[in-house]
């Protein structure tokens, strides 16, 4: 799979039902050649242009399941957003 093809899937999350987004960027560990996180925008922003500079860092640990159209992840919203 392509990162190109991870932006295009929607992120829920599994304990609340909801959905968090796409995927705007992963952060990737040069030395163990991993992905370590999906990084989505954060609530009130809309294609990246408009709201605050906030964002959700969901940890590689934390997905359950990457299927055709959407990504399941089990987080705590509160401790993976991030506030720019």
């Amino acid at each position: 799979m392509r990162i190109c093809e991870l932006r295009q899937k929607e992120v829920i999350n599994t304990c609340t039902c909801r959905s968090l987004g796409c995927p705007i960027d992963i952060e990737f560990n040069c030395k163990t050649s991993c992905l370590t996180a999906l990084i989505l925008p954060g609530p009130g922003r809309f294609c990246c242009l408009f709201g605050r500079e906030s964002e959700y860092v969901i940890p590689w640990d934390c997905i359950c399941q990457i299927g055709d159209d959407i990504i399941l992840v089990e987080i705590d919203e509160d401790k993976c957003f991030v506030k720019g």
